[in-house]
């Protein structure tokens, strides 16, 4: 997919926020490897380098544009263009973070013991990924793509739901991880402006749907996109549109 990072920017507190918190529960005083899978344009990425600032970080993206604004952000860490679900680095790390990336990789039954292979003893999985994929923000643009009107050149984009229940992520890691912490938060974002809900969504959820398009059948489906998904998300009279996001959060550990 192309990425836009300004569009993904647009709302980078709201987006940070839960990269945040889950850098908050990583377990590990002194980290010396650290990968940020997905690494976006990088504000997950100086999340941890603040937190660790003696570690080597290595920030990893297959995305050119968003790695281009990762390196003009400044922060001190290694950019690797690679694609995640065949990323295999030639040295382990003590932490791999991922920040609302694992959802557009499919088959975590075999990705995640994958990635904690490439932890070194002690070493630290944390994960989250948005679980929210059937509420309106989403479900209205699984709708339209079966219109008639936009079928045909849909039929390719790919079913990105591969986020699973929190017992079944347990199931995954336990026998390789020595301990699991799951837990889901739900957010009630209150965004500002006019088609707030609209905004975030083109900068994620609708890339793929994005890309599949071109020209007046693009504009029509977003067009048509934003009517309805204004609908389901009216703003309040204070300006305000409520967004509720729901979020898991994982963190295993590797055995010492």
């Amino acid at each position: 997919m192309a990425w836009d990072p300004k569009a993904y920017l647009a709302f980078g507190g709201e987006r940070t926020r839960p990269a945040a918190e889950l850098v908050a529960r990583i377990p590990l005083e002194s980290p010396e490897r650290i990968a940020d899978l997905g690494c976006g344009p990088g504000n997950s990425t100086e999340l941890l380098v603040t937190r660790w600032a003696q570690a080597v970080v290595d920030g990893i993206d297959n995305s050119p544009a968003m790695l281009a604004a990762a390196r003009a952000s400044g922060v001190p860490a290694q950019w690797i263009e690679a694609d995640v679900a065949h990323w295999a680095p030639d040295r382990s790390y003590d932490v791999i973070y991922s920040n609302a990336t694992l959802q557009w990789v499919s088959g975590h039954e075999l990705l995640l013991p994958r990635l904690v292979s490439f932890l070194a003893p002690g070493g630290v999985l944390a994960f989250q990924v948005p679980r929210n994929f059937g509420l309106p923000s989403h479900t209205i643009a699984q709708e339209l793509a079966k219109n008639a009107r936009w079928a045909d050149r849909l039929a390719n984009v790919r079913d990105w739901w591969t986020v699973r229940e929190p017992e079944q992520y347990y199931g995954i890691l336990e026998p390789v991880a020595a301990k699991i912490d799951i837990w889901e938060t739900r957010y009630l974002q209150t965004l500002e402006g006019t088609d707030a809900v609209y905004r975030w969504v083109l900068g994620t959820g609708l890339r793929p749907f994005v890309d599949a398009l071109e020209g007046e059948e693009r504009e029509a489906f977003l067009a048509e996109y934003r009517a309805r998904v204004s609908r389901a998300y009216a703003s309040r009279v204070s300006g305000i549109t409520l967004f509720p996001f729901q979020r898991l959060f994982c963190i295993a550990s590797r055995a010492k």
